[in-house]
């Protein structure tokens, strides 16, 4: 099942694995691109030291293209970038618009650039600025998410832009892939699907509470980091809806300082990377204050397994999951059941790929 994103990128299926901050490592990039799939490294939260190990370690474990997320608005994304041409990586993905600049270094050097939007405005956005193709994400996506439905996003999107476009939000099986092909699309993103495989490194008493959830326990909130933010209900999400700002920023101030810690980075640099947040999303103080939660409010579920002291990010498609296959399994399967799909439909579709 080819299309322009595999023949863009170089995989083999049009199944692109997002990049999660504290998921998206090595073992589970590499366990994509060997099933053919697109595997993105989580770099947001990795030291720029970690990212170039992380980089080595999937190039020991596969041959098969993959990329890296990058976050444009961080004091050092400029040496990312550098790090990325010097290893040849084959995609960089971003979650914010990175910009002409950036953007023609990355394609100078024959790198492949991906930003996700969430809204059309931004598609042509970063379209106008070279991007190569664009990640659109409704409403149903898991983490940081907009208000749109994919259903109603996506086609919106395919209209107004002329690259390549992968619909996420809200796709776990080879239906979802069909139905994204007929609106258009050349190929899906999904997250929470590849966070619960058996490759996920996310511990397993944190991965069968995914798979306890219902689609409505997967709510958004504005109250963890000051943007909306689709997750697993748990007791911290019923305290943050419960708490007032001033009671809440305290927390963040003590969860800055640990990732500060933990990252090496120094309160310069910290206040420095607040400042690019400030001006990248136009966030008021007391959400980049509350921001700093988000990392070790992440960590402390998704590594450390505390579940209900921290974020559990998760897709509405988290209520329709029931198993954790291999990365290979699940590609596989899902490219086997689209392919059926689109063969039995009625006037079978010819989707714009």
């Amino acid at each position: 099942m080819e299309t322009a994103l595999c023949r863009l990128t170089g995989v083999r299926h049009p199944v692109v694995q997002t990049g999660m901050g504290w998921v998206a490592g090595p073992r589970l990039v590499a366990a994509t691109a060997e099933a053919g799939g697109l595997g993105i490294l989580g770099a947001a939260t990795m030291r720029l030291e970690e990212l170039a190990a992380a980089i080595r370690e999937v190039r020991e474990r596969t041959e098969a293209p993959f990329g890296v997320n990058l976050r444009a608005d961080a004091p050092d994304a400029g040496q990312r970038v550098d790090l990325l041409i010097r290893e040849g990586v084959r995609v960089a993905s971003f979650a914010l618009s990175p910009g002409e600049r950036l953007i023609g270094r990355l394609k100078d050097a024959g790198i492949v650039v991906i930003p996700s939007v969430g809204a059309v405005r931004h598609a042509e956005k970063v379209r106008a600025q070279g991007a190569d193709a664009v990640l659109v994400q409704g409403a149903e996506g898991g983490g940081h998410t907009g208000a749109v439905a994919t259903t109603v996003l996506l086609p919106q999107v395919v209209d107004a832009v002329d690259i390549p476009v992968i619909a996420a939000g809200g796709f776990f099986d080879g239906r979802g892939l069909a139905a994204a092909l007929c609106f258009g699309a050349a190929g899906i993103g999904m997250g929470t699907r590849f966070l619960l495989t058996s490759d996920s490194a996310v511990p397993e008493e944190v991965k069968r509470r995914y798979l306890a959830a219902d689609a409505r326990d997967a709510v958004v909130t504005a109250r963890i980091d000051g943007l909306p933010h689709r997750m697993l209900r748990s007791a911290l999400t019923e305290r943050a809806e419960s708490t007032g700002l001033p009671r809440r920023l305290p927390g963040a101030v003590r969860r800055a300082a640990a990732y500060r810690a933990m990252s090496g980075a120094s309160w310069r640099e910290l206040v420095a990377d607040g400042l690019a947040m400030r001006r990248a999303r136009r966030l008021p103080w007391d959400a980049v204050l509350l921001a700093a939660n988000t990392p070790m409010l992440i960590r402390a579920a998704l590594v450390g397994g505390d579940a209900e002291a921290g974020v559990l990010p998760a897709g509405q498609a988290v209520g329709a999951i029931e198993r954790l296959p291999s990365c290979a399994e699940l590609i596989t399967g899902i490219v086997e059941d689209a392919a059926r799909v689109l063969g039995s439909a009625p006037g079978a579709a010819n989707p714009r790929s």
